[in-house]
């Protein structure tokens, strides 16, 4: 199948927020307890979110299937801070979320961004790290009262 990286579009947000969903529910249990995983999916409410975000300044770069259906993004803030990076699961293990962090990456560096920082799930960590991502330290805090953890995480652009 072959991919293609875009810019988000407003009627991409039913679609991202479905991506995350789907993502969260399906990937976060081969780390996380049921428990955390609801939680985690709990902090990540629909659509309206997504707009709000791009219209404070924030840019969602999007993998796009064959049919131009978003099947992963990432989220960036104009500080450097890397908020999502989600993918369908069906659309894992395929580099979506490599070639989402180097476009991220790119536009960091445009931006004037010193460095990209993140909080990396126990999924997401190895991603990260194979694009030259340090981790910064292991951040242990709860949702709504349940434990959860990650990971926060670093990459200088200088």
């Amino acid at each position: 199948m072959a991919y293609a990286i875009r810019s988000y579009r407003d009627e991409d947000a039913g679609t991202v927020a479905a991506v995350c969903a789907a993502a969260i529910e399906a990937i976060g249990p081969r780390a996380y307890s049921a428990e955390q995983v609801a939680a985690w999916r709990a902090r990540h409410p629909g659509p309206q979110r997504y707009r709000d975000v791009v219209a404070n300044g924030a840019q969602i770069l999007v993998a796009t299937d064959e049919q131009d259906r978003p099947v992963a993004y990432a989220l960036l803030e104009r500080n450097g801070h890397l908020d999502h990076l989600y993918c369908h699961p069906d659309h894992t293990r395929r580099g979506l979320a490599d070639l989402l962090l180097a476009e991220a990456e790119v536009m960091a560096r445009d931006w004037g961004a010193e460095r990209l920082y993140t909080e990396a799930s126990d999924l997401a960590r190895p991603v990260f790290e194979r694009v030259g991502y340090e981790v910064m330290h292991k951040r242990e805090f709860a949702i709504d009262g349940v434990p959860i953890h990650n990971w926060a995480m670093e990459k200088p652009l200088s």
